[in-house]
């Protein structure tokens, strides 16, 4: 693909970062180009979203400079980055989203609260009119009237995309887009902006998941620590190796060594199970001790409500749970708790921590009760002698035990999800897209803790839309598609061609040609 040549439209020179014991981004330069999809990646805590908060107006205390089209601008709020046509969608689609607004509402949110018609009358035929027709180009079937609360992951992604292309759009910062999307949804945003890019418009694009850069991207610009470590075209002549070895400075992410388990007894059976939502339906599976299984399905196929029936965190209509051959009734996180299931949440940020809270008491969040006095208080010290432990086993980057989980990278929150479970009674892990939006170091990472708890005998649930992650991790793996399990295979003994067959429901398909 070749970019648009002349000069760069937008230019940052020497961009630095620093909060309280930490330079996230040092002596930056970053360019792009009119009609330009540039790749911008690195690991987590590179500075990729810092830069973009930058570009956004959310960084106000940047140094360094910013021209566009040549002439020096001052960004320091996000009214001034709209102003010059900068728009950016953030990975956590939920902090950006009024969940008891309707789609147009939250489409057209830039409209009302900056428009010229702010004191009069709202158009609400207008508002749904024109959310309809942006809805329509991006091929996304959503009634404008809908609740944002009633969608899917993917549509909300979608709909801060649409309220995005409602402005002036010259510069379309994508943070993780295709994190939460399938296959065909990440195609149509790849449509998408390829439109936008035939158009004009220059996007920035940031991914983790490396072999995507290659379909829409010009050129690629990396970030490590804080600094850029390679800028050049993205051609045939670049690999993901190449790209790996900028990222991390080895050409290899580190193969985690999934043997060394024992594989016991049952330690969880699941009967015609139901959710009273109707999104899981007559699920049976099983988890036995010291064993890895995994939950495969594309988006929407009901991997997480499974997860969350399961936990208590979704009500059962029906079907039976057992825990290490004893019935469990409980229907409620608490129950699940004490019974000693652990659950790390896809959507990390909104269900997994408390993002103003510190690192520490986030930590203890569930093991609570062992820092407390004889006379029924917290122990404050107790909970940092804990916490400082975890963050040593765990290796969590963090300028002190009192820093904020909202300032830390994904991969270091994803570890702090996790950690908060790790001094607790848990015998059975369920683990609900562990990886999303973290790199292939702290993939590693991750994976190796999760193989750890495995060979403690600890039975562990991995649901995951990544086929190499399902088949590198796991031992056996149920498929589900349209909320029930379609199949269920020994890893050793399939493909990623079968599993795609199953999770898109076309052995069903089969089965009635037959």
């Amino acid at each position: 693909m070749n970019s648009t040549t002349g000069q760069a439209t937008i230019e940052m020179k020497n961009i630095t970062v620093e909060f309280p014991g930490v330079i996230a981004v040092k002596d930056v330069d970053c360019s792009i180009k009119p009609g330009e999809v540039l790749a911008l990646v690195g690991a987590n805590g590179a500075g990729k979203s810092s830069l973009m908060k930058v570009l956004s107006g959310v960084y106000s205390h940047y140094t360094g400079d910013i021209f566009i089209d040549g002439k020096p601008v001052e960004i320091r709020s996000p009214g001034i980055a709209k102003k010059y046509g900068i728009e950016i969608v953030y990975q956590e689609v939920d902090s950006a989203l009024v969940p008891n607004l309707s789609v147009a509402e939250n489409v057209m949110m830039d409209s009302l609260v900056f428009g010229k018609e702010n004191n009069a009358v709202i158009k609400w035929g207008f508002l749904r009119k024109e959310t309809a027709k942006v809805l329509t180009r991006l091929n996304m079937p959503i009634n404008p009237r809908t609740l944002v609360s009633e969608l899917s992951l993917a549509q909300k992604q979608m709909v801060i995309i649409a309220r995005a292309m409602m402005g002036n759009c010259r510069y379309l910062l994508l943070d993780e887009p295709t994190a939460p999307l399938s296959m065909p949804e990440t195609q149509k945003l790849f449509e998408l902006v390829l439109k936008l890019k035939n158009d004009g418009v220059a996007v920035i694009f940031i991914s983790h998941r490396l072999n995507e850069l290659f379909e829409i991207c010009d050129r690629i610009t990396v970030l490590r620590d804080g600094s850029v470590t390679g800028n050049q075209v993205l051609d045939a002549k670049t690999t993901i190796p190449n790209i790996v070895e900028m990222m991390l400075g080895s050409a290899d992410a580190e193969e985690v060594d999934v043997s060394g388990r024992i594989v016991g007894d049952d330690i969880l059976q699941v009967a015609e199970l139901s959710d009273k939502d109707q999104t899981v339906s007559d699920v049976d599976l099983h988890v036995r001790k010291g064993e890895i299984v995994g939950v495969f399905g594309l988006v929407g196929a009901g991997k997480s409500e499974l997860c969350k029936t399961i936990f208590g965190a979704n009500k059962k209509r029906k079907g039976t749970i057992k825990l290490n051959g004893k019935t469990f009734t409980g229907n409620s996180p608490a129950a699940s708790v004490k019974a000693g299931i652990a659950f790390i949440p896809e959507e990390r940020r909104k269900e997994g921590f408390v993002l103003d809270d510190p690192v520490y008491s986030n930590l203890s969040l569930v093991t609570l009760p062992k820092h407390l006095t004889k006379i029924g208080t917290i122990s404050k010290k107790k909970e940092l002698n804990s916490a400082g432990e975890k963050v040593a086993d765990l290796q969590i980057k963090t300028p002190s035990l009192f820093q904020k989980v909202a300032f830390l990278s994904g991969g270091n929150q994803q570890k702090i999800t996790l950690g908060k479970w790790l001094d607790s009674s848990a015998s059975l892990y369920i683990f609900d897209e562990p990886t999303k939006g973290i790199d292939v170091r702290a993939k590693s990472e991750v994976y190796r803790l999760i193989v750890d708890l495995a060979r403690k005998g600890n039975g562990i649930i991995y649901a995951s839309s990544e086929q190499s992650e399902i088949l590198h991790l796991t031992d056996r793996v149920y498929v589900m598609y349209n909320g029930t399990v379609t199949g269920e295979f020994a890893t050793a003994g399939t493909t990623e061609d079968e599993l795609m067959l199953y999770s898109t429901g076309g052995n069903l398909n089969e089965s009635k040609n037959a």
